[in-house]
């Protein structure tokens, strides 16, 4: 299925401006020691721009993921989501971003297992002050639109893989968040899943301008994506902002 991209030049989701990352170590002699992990790494991503992010183990790419999904903070440098400066925010102001702002999608789905697929999707509502009710009444829409309502009362251990990523997918959407975040979210999964669940993706992007940032090791995951950027000890050694990928 062809579909056409959304994608608003006009609007920043992400602006990152000389950013670097260092933890501060303690070695054996007691003495402190400095590990930077991320230099001098500028980005800006738009509206409506799915952007894959690659790099080899101890690249940077999941301080980085974490920096932009307000887990953590730069050591220097500064990060904008939608405008606000991250690093000015006070905690509860994150974790209302984090709620609010951004739709998390990672590799292990990190599914309530006492929980329904239903009150998994739900839970982020529920957090932000909606009742009950309506909390569910949104995630079972959530459900539908992800081809899961059959499965709405299932506990994750009654799903599949994929049913379980897709049941994370509607909860990364149900506070209409204007940022995916996914970190390798196609890792345990096989190849025919794995491709059902980037089609869907795509099909977000495309469809409805969700804009998704995504992390990857895969070649063919990355492909989904319409921008690539990569990631070598803590740089960006590219960012072609021009790839367009052929169709799925």
């Amino acid at each position: 299925m062809v579909l056409t991209q959304n994608n608003n030049a006009d609007t920043t989701v992400i602006r990152i401006e000389n950013l670097c990352k260092s933890y501060s170590l303690q070695g054996t002699d007691g003495k402190s020691i400095v590990n930077q992990v991320l230099f001098d790494i500028n980005m800006t991503v738009y509206q409506g721009e799915f952007v894959a992010i690659m790099g080899h183990s101890g690249s940077g790419k999941s301080t980085l993921m974490n920096i932009l999904g307000c887990l953590d903070i730069p050591t220097s440098g500064s990060y904008w989501l939608s405008g606000k400066n991250i690093s000015t925010l006070t905690e509860n102001e994150l974790a209302r971003i984090r709620n609010q702002s951004i739709g998390f999608v990672f590799q292990g789905f990190n599914l309530l297992k006492r929980m329904t697929a239903l009150d998994n999707v739900a839970v982020p509502l529920l957090y932000a002050g909606i009742n009950r009710s309506q909390s569910r009444k949104q995630a079972l829409a959530l459900l539908c639109r992800t081809g899961l309502e059959k499965f709405a009362m299932h506990q994750p251990n009654q799903l599949s893989g994929g049913q379980q990523q897709r049941v994370a997918i509607s909860r990364a959407l149900v506070n209409h968040p204007p940022l995916i975040l996914a970190d390798e979210p196609t890792g345990n999964l096989d190849t025919q899943t794995s491709k059902e669940i980037m089609l869907l993706f795509e099909q977000l992007n495309r469809e409805q301008g969700i804009t998704i940032v995504l992390v990857t090791h895969e070649d063919d995951i990355a492909s989904y994506a319409r921008r690539l950027i990569r990631l070598k000890d803590g740089c960006v050694i590219y960012d072609d902002k021009n790839t367009i990928t052929g169709d799925h």
